[in-house]
């Protein structure tokens, strides 16, 4: 059984679905998570694990939180949960490119694969898939859309400038 529910962030509504093992999911207003599988959800409000996953996504666009601590249940092919955890793994106001990503992991070639993996990311910004760009350094496709990946880069990087001249 899958819980969820729903909150208002400065990127638009997002659905936080959790398993009995963790954050599974986190959609997009508009998405169709066809290559999930989060059936049966259950609406829950109160639900222990959503409700800190709301609180740490609040203090990350209130720009207080940097880091998620949260258990995470990702679903998906082994190679899948390697780029997922790499993706977790990038630092604060930081990028990696699909090759680095590939690199890390151990997968040199495998590049378009990561990039496939780096798309059907279930738990987006937690895991943030938004940190990965392509090699020229422009922004490529991203679940929640071009325009809300670039606010989430330009978020973070504004966050690590106020750090550093603190």
């Amino acid at each position: 059984m899958f819980h969820f529910k729903t909150i208002n962030t400065p990127v638009g509504v997002l659905t936080l679905v959790a398993s009995d093992a963790g954050l599974a999911a986190i959609l997009w207003e508009n998405e169709l998570p066809k290559h999930l599988r989060l059936r049966p959800l259950n609406q829950d409000d109160n639900h222990p694990l959503l409700c800190e996953a709301e609180r740490q996504l609040n203090e990350y666009f209130n720009g207080t939180r940097q880091r998620f601590d949260l258990p995470l249940d990702f679903a998906g092919t082994e190679f899948q949960k390697k780029v997922w955890q790499a993706l977790v793994s990038i630092p604060f106001g930081e990028t990696r490119s699909y090759r680095q990503i590939a690199e890390q992991i151990g997968h040199p070639a495998a590049v378009r694969a990561v990039g496939a993996a780096n798309g059907r990311n279930p738990i987006s910004i937690v895991a943030p898939c938004h940190r990965v760009i392509g090699a020229n350094g422009k922004l490529t496709g991203f679940a929640g859309g071009l325009e809300v990946k670039a606010f989430l880069l330009e978020l973070e990087t504004r966050r690590e400038e106020t750090l550093r001249t603190s």
